[in-house]
């Protein structure tokens, strides 16, 4: 091979290299059709989130599939999806209704993180915690 054919070459594939990815367009195709739900719940015994004794947290995701370590994450992302993600319409879903008694020992939910793409910061307190379950479905049953 000639070297001027050998550089011609090497300069064809030398553009080739440096120039094909500036070629792609700079966005790229979402990597999922489905709208990122993943959130993060804890619950405290307290009035507010920032004086609670931290009990427990959990976390669950309702994208496409679900998971977490929620105890009934499909549960959890059934009543989210039934309210839209509104969470002080849970108490509203019927079918968990129980009993509770009178006592005033406050505890306090916090939900941080996505819903359907829309960022999320609740905080609720409960009377008790079996207000908390009855009220809050099986979402706040945790």
């Amino acid at each position: 091979m000639r070297p001027m054919t050998r550089w011609a070459m090497t300069g064809a594939l030398l553009t080739t290299a440096v120039a094909g990815p500036l070629s792609v367009p700079a966005h790229s195709a979402p990597a999922s059709l489905y709208a990122p739900s993943a959130l993060v719940m804890t619950v405290g015994q307290g009035e507010q989130a920032a004086t609670a004794t931290p009990e427990r947290a959990v976390t669950v995701n309702c994208a496409y599939t679900t998971s977490g370590t929620h105890p009934a994450p499909r549960k959890a992302c059934a009543d989210l999806d039934r309210v839209n993600g509104d969470f002080d319409r849970l108490a509203t879903l019927r079918g968990n209704e129980q009993p509770c008694t009178r006592e005033y020992r406050p505890i306090v939910v916090t939900v941080q993180g996505v819903w359907r793409g829309t960022r999320v910061n609740y905080e609720h307190t409960f009377a008790n915690s079996c207000i908390k379950e009855t009220q809050g479905a099986s979402a706040f049953a945790f």
